[in-house]
């Protein structure tokens, strides 16, 4: 007889087969009947383990924000922070297009049977403490916006506020492109994200030379990372 599964084992098993229905079939997939089917255990499970969709749809978006996490630590830190700044929004854009489903609950764009996931202000510290896994993610981008504050790149501002307003430029960015709104392909990329990024950090303090050398840097190192075809970039 096979030993019965750990109860930690079914929990992260039902969060994998969530965002595995997520990514297949869309919100619509995401019942209890359908995830008990798909891991091979009861519906009552779903409700053992979180009592009920809606945390399934909170433990979700947390497993969002740790994979995406994990895709902006394999940015790393160079010795132009403006760089890498472009180069996270870059990875930030490839992580989404890869799994829209599931980034569309995680930033409660997508409510899955009318359960949304909760979320935190992160520019608070209240709300940061209540928010780890979305912290994780989001200070990849805090830290290098503290880097060109630091570096005299970006004007001595609240750090937290700055990376907000990067932040929401390229979600912005990401939502509309995958929307159809920027044409097909990586086209999005040359005319409006890379623009778009010269332009926010010129205002947080950059230069515009500076700053579109740093586009250009992002831009050969995605290129020597992911090959030279649509990786966006004007030559």
């Amino acid at each position: 007889m096979s030993p019965k599964p750990r109860a930690t084992d079914v929990k992260a098993r039902l969060v994998e087969a969530a965002i595995r229905l997520l990514d297949d079939d869309g919100p619509e997939a995401l019942q209890a009947r359908k995830l008990a089917a798909e891991v091979g255990v009861s519906t009552m499970a779903v409700y053992t383990h979180f009592g009920g969709m809606a945390a399934l749809v909170d433990e979700v978006a947390r497993a969002g924000f740790l994979r995406l996490s994990a895709w902006l630590a394999e940015v790393g830190e160079t010795d132009d922070p403006v760089a890498d700044v472009f180069s996270l929004a870059r990875t930030y854009r490839q992580a989404v297009a890869e799994q829209p489903q599931l980034f569309a609950v995680t930033f409660g764009q997508s409510a899955p049977g009318g359960k949304r996931a909760t979320l935190s202000d992160l520019t608070t510290e209240e709300g940061r403490e209540a928010a780890q896994e979305g912290l994780v993610a989001f200070e990849h981008i805090v830290r290098a916006t503290e880097r060109a504050i630091e570096a005299g790149r970006f004007r001595p501002v609240d750090k937290y506020q700055a990376a907000s307003q990067l932040w929401s430029a390229l979600h912005g960015f990401v939502t509309l492109e995958a929307s159809g709104h920027f044409g097909p392909g990586e086209q999005g990329i040359d005319h409006i994200l890379i623009p778009l990024g010269v332009t926010l950090a010129v205002g947080l303090g950059d230069t515009v030379d500076r700053a579109r050398r740093s586009a250009g840097a992002a831009v050969a190192t995605w290129r020597a990372r992911n090959g030279n075809a649509g990786q966006g970039g004007n030559d």
